[in-house]
């Protein structure tokens, strides 16, 4: 599962993205102005270009601050740890954490400067209040050294959304994940035998789709609900939301973050707005009429699996993964006359539009600790950075493995041999496949931010379903406008940070009471009253003068 947020709180307080103002980017800093001398380029290559594969000129071993995913433990028998000594002369010094927890222990060990040299897996926000320490290297500085990821900035017209990530002394501390084309991925998967056998066709808007779940529970009343959903941990249906909020004019769910949208003159607290008062209405409007399981705004992953997998739901929260969840799920159960389908996300009162984030193209990226720095291989680290997660060959080798070890080409297309799958993908798997990612260590976001970051590579591991849908989500959608930057300083961020954590706390317990109707909607007034009384309009006074300065 991704989650892509334009910031997310880190530690015991939310931080604001930090950025230069404007967004042309004309007062940055110049970048690549850092040097490496002679004593820090221990394996570093001479010639070092776009398209080039780093090669280290003698072994290098770099410490790499490794998420080590359940799914997929770590293991030093991995291929891709042996090819990338063998071929490239890099081999690791693994600071292994627990997936859960890896955004407390990597803060952890950034504050104390026991971070390890690499700690990939990072969004711009999760470090952005750990800066100031000087723990984390201002990588804007080393760009030279970098000319894959400069490349694809440039050619990929990124600049602008590079220059946001800025603080406001012209610094960037993480080189972000690169996508040619955005890549959106959730949406709804729908039940599509019942909704053939009742003569719909796929909704094209958020109202039809209200109208096709009071059919099916007419047509099927054996269903327990029509509609459940997930992904509510620790925010109502935060995927479903976040995919929904662009076409109401607003952002929510894992897009909430910072807490304010931009409305084309200024910026406006998201959960305050009408459009987000007119999301949650729709969402409390299916919970009223019976149509959405109202434990769907609280229940746990699992829980809601399990409704739609054994019938009791016809449709659910979904994404390019979990469709083959649920497809394995119901032929499991004993229904294997199920087919399912994810729809392209329906348009609603502001039109057929993305949020800002789901429209984005940064995905997680990768920092450097300061102290990378100081090591006599530091010219090598950027280099090997550089090819592994910005040159087309380095990206290709992170998904894909080695070419007769795990994949072929024929005509031109990759194909995953045969006894290896992921994800499904591959139809001569198997019935005990190996898996690219947990038996060989490739398609793993430590080594590869962006899973592609070329549109070819982004769907070169995709059924032609999951590429069609990204294609027309691209093509029909429009994308909401970002707004200008957010440059606070560090007395800024400390003053409001308290505040951002106590107005999201607020806004997702009341949203999932709106939505299940514990909580009236005609207490929406007073609702933002008391966001008011948190601190709301200083919070986003704070933001606007930041963003205009």
């Amino acid at each position: 599962m991704t989650i892509r947020t334009r910031t997310l709180a880190v530690g015991t307080a939310a931080v604001l993205a930090l950025g230069l103002s404007g967004c042309s980017g004309g007062d940055a800093a110049p970048d690549g102005d850092g040097t490496v001398d002679e004593d820090r380029s221990v394996g570093a290559m001479e010639d070092f270009g776009v398209g080039d594969t780093f090669v280290a000129t003698e072994p290098v071993t770099f410490g790499l601050a490794y998420r080590d995913h359940p799914n997929y433990p770590f293991s030093k028998s991995w291929s891709i740890i042996e090819h990338l000594a063998a071929d490239n002369g890099v081999s690791f010094d693994v600071q292994s954490i627990p997936l859960a927890d890896w955004q407390q222990k990597r803060a952890l060990l950034i504050s104390s400067g026991e971070a390890a040299d690499l700690i990939p897996s990072t969004y711009v926000a999760d470090v952005q209040n750990l800066t100031a320490g000087g723990a984390l290297l201002p990588v804007s500085d080393y760009l030279d050294h970098m000319p894959n990821f400069q490349d694809k900035i440039e050619k990929w017209g990124l600049r602008e959304d590079l220059d946001r990530t800025r603080d406001a002394n012209g610094d960037f501390f993480v080189l972000p994940g690169l996508l040619e084309q955005a890549k959106p991925d959730y949406t709804i998967a729908i039940r599509a035998d019942l909704w053939e056998q009742a003569g719909l066709e796929d909704p094209k808007t958020w109202d039809e789709f209200a109208e096709q779940l009071e059919v099916i529970k007419e047509e099927f009343p054996d269903l327990q609900y029509p509609y459940t959903e997930r992904w509510s941990i620790n925010g109502p249906i935060e995927g479903t939301m976040q995919a929904a909020a662009g076409s109401f004019g607003t952002e929510a769910g894992w897009g909430f973050g910072d807490g304010v949208t931009w409305n084309g003159s200024e910026y406006e607290y998201t959960g305050a707005q009408d459009g987000y008062r007119d999301l949650v209405t729709y969402f409390h409007g299916l919970v009223e009429d019976g149509l959405l399981d109202p434990e769907g705004a609280t229940q746990d992953d699992d829980s809601a699996k399990a409704k739609f997998t054994t019938g009791k739901a016809a449709a659910i929260g979904s994404n390019s993964q979990e469709i083959t969840t649920y497809r394995q799920g119901l032929a499991e159960t004993g229904n294997d006359d199920a087919v399912v389908r994810n729809i392209v996300v329906p348009g609603g009162p502001a039109g057929d539009t993305m949020d800002a984030t789901t429209g984005g193209r940064f995905e997680s990226g990768i920092a450097i600790a300061a102290s990378a720095a100081d090591k006599p291989y530091f010219k090598a680290l950027l280099q090997y950075v550089d090819w592994q997660y910005y040159g087309d060959s380095g990206l290709e080798f992170a998904q894909w493995g080695v070419e007769g070890e795990t994949y072929t080409v024929d005509g031109g297309e990759r194909a995953l041999l045969e006894g290896i799958d992921w994800n499904g993908t591959n139809p001569d798997a198997g019935d005990d496949p190996q898996l690219l990612n947990t038996d060989f260590g490739y398609y793993n976001g430590v080594w590869s931010l962006a899973h592609g970051s070329t549109a070819e590579l982004v769907n070169s591991m995709v059924d032609d379903e999951v590429a069609a849908f990204r294609e027309e989500m691209n093509a029909r959608k429009e994308v909401a406008e970002n707004g200008p930057a957010i440059v606070l300083d560090d007395m800024q961020r400390e003053e409001i940070a308290i505040t951002q954590t106590n107005l999201e706390d607020l806004v997702m317990t009341a949203t999932a009471r709106f939505i299940t109707g514990a909580r009236s909607l005609d207490e929406w007034d007073a609702y933002v009253g008391e966001l008011r009384a948190a601190g709301m309009d200083g919070f986003v006074e704070t933001i606007n003068e930041a963003a205009a300065s």
